[in-house]
């Protein structure tokens, strides 16, 4: 091959451009990055235009050097809004400083860092957010038609934002979009039903558009402010792909220029996760709505989307129900008459009801069978040759044939269009559906093709320059294949190949795999059942050798068999699975205590355990529970705690403790059942077992490896147990089981409620307000309390007073993190930093119980 001439422009440049690292904010607003210990790492250079210090100062300051305490503190509790890295969350009307006006603030993450951005606030309007989108959205389910529907759209949107003219410009499979419903100004031309190039928006610019469905650009000649520096530590740019302000690339700066265009705004349409189209917004003069207005179009856009993608369902769903029924009786008449098949006007009949068609192919088994506008015979083969190289059991659909398969330009009049539906996986059968010809007049906005331009770089793809109205004649293309109609091939694809798998297969290949299965199946019970009768046996032997009686050893050994069954029918039920604990528990103790079941109290997560562990602990609970009911705590009338947990490692920590029961002692010799309760999890799973027979009872703890264990999600626990569950972070047993919290916020309210319940807490009672709170702890029955310092306008200093007087311990909670400025009386409380949850909770805690014993209940 020879290289390509080096005054060829690069086709790719525009879909290459870094658009999400332009390392540059408009200026009309400010952005500050920094790091997760709240230090400045990065800042724009218009900084000190907008909080008054300068942008080299706030490297490496604090955030709450540069921004006023209050500021920081509702940005920190903002940042636990986030759900990730494509999360954006905003802040409106807040003072950054007390001699400022009021400023709009978004947050998102970074690749490790807080991006903040900060714009000043639009006029005060007379409806809130909610109110304004909820009456957009009544009038958007009134609209009658799906062109009403869409008119209604970018009418309300123009009305919200003031630009001149408010398109929905929808995609086309290829990538091309055409505007479909425009609100425009007078005297302003008008864009409706012209089609745009998919070259006009580049492919990382559709990325971008699925993740951050909002882009404003307040002026296009604005020269923007530098995020400085421009690399970090690590020699990185900074990652502008989230960010409400980031500015514009240049080449789409030249294409909107020749627009005539000076601000813009677009909303993303997505439908199924995918870019539907977009609300583009133009106008002639610079223009900057509101964050707050912007929240208001976003937020309608995102119902838009799902309100367009529901009338979209609604519309194919009637035409899926009737096709798919056809499918289904087609499907039925082959399975009863093979012939068919090789009846392509009959095939095409029927499957030309539920997808239409112009022509249909049958290619099974070597044969070929034609109906109406379709290839030649010889064309047919060579089509199907060139779709036997791709993938198996793809169906494959295209309005323009001759792209995918050349020679077809020689036949476009009678097929220009394909759906090729594989019944077959070896050799490749096909049913192939063919669509003549459409010659259609097609109105582009300018000449689709990008110009070439000669610069001081050399020959480069430059954007058009054109918008007029330009009409191509489009030859060769037939009509597309809808995604409806895919969905209903799909079906159909499915059901065809399980017909003539069904009818072509040989006898003896299905009694051959069948044989095969038997024998797999007769294996693998053989395997499971020398395991069982080995195991039998042992116990026979070990039961005897240790037995008083005979009818010491028939109980005996009919207990350990039943638990072998017990265990072996809840295996059974989880398919061979891993199977959770606490029913096993549970069965043994009903077997032996009947309704006093409840005397084992059990507490621990929810975990499974795999066969072979499974077994094993089966036979070791059935030994502590028979001799506890024969000699232990359950003989009479005291209770055995029966708890677990997972340790570092993943292991299964469990612990059996007998209280409330006649004295005991160490036996004078080791029995079976001794062995198998000291042995067994050692042996069989390379655990840990050690039995301890205090006067009290029988303690024994065990650890199972993790690789025996599943964590399951929730905890176990009974009704009656004295203590709470164990602290699995800090090793408490009495974490408080009553605990006020004191959060203004009902989200962290709720996040932090959930993981004081994980840690033991029976109670949490919250309260968003000093007056809440203060009627809590009138109430009585606080154990602990966490306390939110700053209540927007109060503080809860007030109400740790009470808790103290009361003899409550407390923890402080707060967005200001190592910086809460707390009175002297209050200075040495724990305070813990936002964002927090269970594990900072739980080590807040553990330092409050080593330095006195608070916290506990």
């Amino acid at each position: 091959m020879t290289a390509a001439p080096t005054d060829q422009p690069d086709l790719t440049a525009c879909d290459r451009e870094p658009i999400h690292l332009l390392g540059a904010v408009q200026s009309f607003g400010f952005l500050l990055a920094v790091s997760s210990d709240w230090l400045v790492s990065r800042a724009s250079e218009n900084l000190a235009d907008h909080v008054g210090t300068a942008w080299d100062v706030a490297l490496g300051q604090p955030l709450h050097a540069v921004l006023s305490q209050d500021a920081v503190h509702d940005i920190r509790n903002r940042i636990a809004y986030l759900q990730g890295e494509d999360s954006v969350e905003r802040l409106l009307r807040i003072r950054l400083k007390p001699d400022l006006p009021e400023y709009d603030v978004a947050i998102h993450f970074s690749h490790g860092s807080i991006i903040i951005e900060g714009e000043p606030s639009g006029p005060a309007g007379h409806e809130d957010i909610g109110i304004t989108v909820r009456s957009m959205l009544m009038r958007q389910s009134q609209s009658s038609s799906m062109q009403n529907f869409q008119l209604n759209a970018v009418r309300q949107i123009r009305a919200i934002t003031g630009f001149d003219r408010v398109m929905l410009y929808r995609f086309d499979q290829d990538g091309a979009g055409e505007v479909v419903a425009e609100s425009v100004a007078s005297k302003r031309e008008s864009f409706l039903g012209l089609r745009y190039p998919a070259t006009d928006i580049p492919r990382q610019a559709r990325a971008l558009y699925l993740r951050n469905v909002l882009r404003v650009i307040a002026d296009l000649q604005d020269p923007g402010a530098r995020v400085l520096p421009e690399r970090d530590l690590h020699g990185h740019p900074i990652d502008l792909s989230m960010s409400v302000l980031r500015s514009v690339s240049p080449v789409h700066i030249e294409y909107l220029t020749n627009m005539g265009v000076r601000a813009s705004l677009s909303i993303s349409v997505v439908c199924e996760g995918r870019l539907w189209g977009l609300i583009a917004c133009h106008h002639h003069a610079p223009l900057r709505p509101s964050l707050e207005q912007r929240t208001a179009a976003e937020l309608f856009g995102r119902m838009f989307s799902m309100m367009l993608e529901s009338r979209e369902r609604e519309e194919t769903a009637g035409y899926e129900q009737r096709s798919r029924a056809i499918a289904d009786r087609l499907m039925a008449v082959v399975a009863q008459d093979a012939k068919l098949l090789h009846d392509p006007e009959w095939i095409g009949e029927t499957i030309g009801a539920a997808i239409p068609n112009d022509g249909i192919g049958v290619y099974l088994d070597g044969r070929i069978a034609l109906s109406g506008m379709a290839p030649d015979e010889g064309q047919f083969r060579a089509l199907i040759r060139d779709l036997s190289t791709g993938a198996a059991s793809q169906i494959v659909i295209t309005d323009h044939l001759s792209q995918l398969h050349p020679p077809a330009a020689a036949y476009a009049e009678r097929a220009a269009g394909m759906l090729a539906i594989p019944i077959s996986r070896s050799p490749r059968d096909y049913v192939v559906l063919f669509r003549a010809e459409k010659v259609r007049s097609v109105r582009w906005a300018g000449d689709p093709q990008k110009a070439m331009e000669e610069d001081a770089h050399g020959v480069r793809l430059s954007p058009r320059k054109s918008f007029e109205a330009w009409r191509q004649l489009v030859q060769g293309v037939s009509e597309p294949f809808a995604a409806a109609e895919r969905r209903v091939a799909e079906a159909v694809r499915t059901s065809l190949l399980e017909v003539v798998l069904l009818l072509s297969e040989e006898r003896e290949s299905d009694q051959a795999k069948a044989h095969e299965r038997q024998d797999l199946l007769i294996a693998e019970l053989n395997h499971r059942v020398r395991n069982v009768l080995s195991l039998v046996r042992s116990l026979i032997s070990r039961t005897r050798g240790s037995a008083q009686s005979y009818q010491d050893f028939a109980e005996t050994l009919e207990g350990r068999v039943q638990s072998l069954a017990r265990a072996h029918d809840q295996l059974t039920m989880k398919r061979w699975g891993p199977a959770e604990i606490e029913p096993l528990v549970r069965a043994e103790a009903s077997a032996y205590l009947a309704d006093n079941g409840d005397r084992i109290r059990l507490s621990g997560p929810r975990v499974l355990l795999d066969p072979a562990a499974f077994n094993t602990l089966s036979l070791v609970l059935h030994e502590l529970i028979t001799n506890c009911a024969k000699y232990g705590a359950l003989s009479d009338s005291g209770h055995v705690d029966l708890r677990w947990s997972i340790d570092g490692d993943g292991a299964l920590l469990i612990s059996w403790r007998e209280t409330g029961g006649p004295p005991v002692r160490a036996p004078e010799r080791r029995g079976f059942g001794t062995t198998i309760i000291e042995r067994s999890i050692p042996y069989d799973l390379g655990g840990r077992a050690r039995t301890s027979f205090r006067l009290s009872g029988l303690e024994a703890e065990f650890s199972i490896p993790g690789r025996f264990v599943t964590i399951g999600s929730g905890v176990v626990g009974d009704a009656d147990t004295a203590r709470s569950e164990p602290d699995l972070m800090t090793a408490a047993e009495d974490f408080p089981r009553t605990v006020l919290l004191v959060e203004d916020s009902m989200l962290i309210a709720l996040d932090v409620e959930d993981a004081l319940k994980s840690l033991g807490a029976r109670r949490v009672v919250t309260a968003s307000s000093v007056r809440q709170a203060r009627d809590a702890i009138a109430d009585g029955a606080i154990d602990f309390a966490i306390l939110d310092i700053n209540l927007g306008t109060d503080s809860s200093l007030s109400v740790a007073e009470e808790l103290r007087a009361a003899g409550i311990p407390f923890l402080f909670a707060s967005g200001y993190g190592e910086q809460a400025q707390l009175s002297t009386e209050f200075a040495h409380e724990e305070v813990i930093s936002k964002p927090y949850g269970r594990t900072e909770i739980a080590e807040a805690v553990h330092r409050m119980r080593v330095k006195g014993g608070a916290g506990t209940a």
